[in-house]
């Protein structure tokens, strides 16, 4: 088998191929490859794995051969799976390249949809950074606009912790975006990837907070902020436990209070509905204490109906 001709399919030992080193995808969701282990017990491999092949002189002068995965390194593990001996594969021509079998290898997890984001990133960026390929010339490669290699890559600058929640599947892309815009802002990135873990914030709903945070940087280096404005928004953003802005106008100002969720909303009416109420009830107890005291009494009978108007009453009190 020293010339291989074209796509020709050949039957080969699953204990003589090895896997793709430069295999992009490392999470292989195990209650599917068993599915697909099950399949393939029952009706086989239907379609051939990719492999390039290596020929290896033994001491003796035989010849050894071995194969390395170019394409199918899911379909090869659920073989494995399945006790399978062989499985039918097409060999490429000649030597392929590191770059031809990453390339190869990625095309085909995306044509399958079988990458995460962190490994599609992971697997752009060493196209970039090993191959020295640019983004444009990637994205014609895989058949994808440049922006979409582009803002893959960039997911890379997130943190461990965030790129794992994403390889998890704990997080969306779409989360990833607006946490990738505070990526100077390390605390209130991490404050809003908590609060889209444990509120389960929707993708709208980060990238609101988000792009208030990112309106806060601008306002604060743009404008000199009064120190009163910025203790008033303070002490209301803890009362409330969330965060306020004050923006004063020529005339009056407004006052905007942020909230995720609707739970949120109705709890801060019910606070400032609360504090309206205490407020009145406040100013209705000062009202009857500024009032004098009135006592009424009843004069005796035997007084006379002459008696002067100043006898009849004081400050406090008023007698009938």
């Amino acid at each position: 088998m020293s010339e291989i001709v074209g796509d020709s399919i050949f039957w080969i030992e699953v204990g003589k191929i090895k896997p793709n080193p430069f295999q992009p995808r490392h999470e292989f969701d195990q209650d599917r490859l068993r599915d697909l282990s099950d399949s393939i017990r029952q009706y086989g491999v239907l379609q051939p794995l990719v492999v390039t092949r290596r020929e290896t002189q033994r001491e003796d002068g035989s010849i050894f051969a071995e194969y390395e995965l170019i394409a199918g390194e899911r379909r090869w593990r659920a073989s494995q799976l399945a006790g399978l001996s062989q499985v039918p594969v097409v060999i490429r021509n000649g030597e392929q390249s590191d770059k031809l079998k990453l390339e190869m290898a990625i095309i085909e997890n995306l044509q399958r949809e079988d990458l995460n984001p962190v490994e599609r990133a992971k697997a752009f960026n060493q196209l970039a950074a090993d191959f020295k390929l640019k983004h444009g010339e990637i994205a014609r490669k895989i058949g994808r606009s440049r922006e979409y290699v582009s803002n893959s890559i960039r997911l890379l600058g997130l943190t461990e912790e965030v790129l794992e929640a994403l390889n998890q599947g704990q997080i969306t892309e779409g989360h990833a975006k607006p946490i990738l815009m505070l990526i100077d802002r390390p605390e209130e990135q991490k404050v809003l990837f908590q609060e889209i873990t444990t509120r389960k914030l929707t993708v709208r709903e980060a990238e609101a907070i988000a792009r208030r945070i990112a309106f806060d940087k601008v306002r604060k280096k743009d404008r000199f902020l009064d120190p009163s404005i910025m203790e008033m928004e303070k002490i209301i953003g803890e009362k409330f436990g969330t965060r306020v802005h004050i923006e004063r106008k020529q005339i009056g100002g407004k006052v905007t209070i942020d909230f995720f969720t609707n739970d949120d909303l109705q709890k801060i009416i019910e606070q400032l509905s609360s504090e309206s109420v205490s407020v009145r009830q406040e100013k209705l107890e000062e009202s009857v204490a500024a009032v004098p005291e009135v006592v009424f009494e009843v004069a005796p009978e035997s007084q006379s109906d002459n008696t002067p108007d100043d006898t009849l009453y004081n400050t406090n009190n008023f007698t009938v």
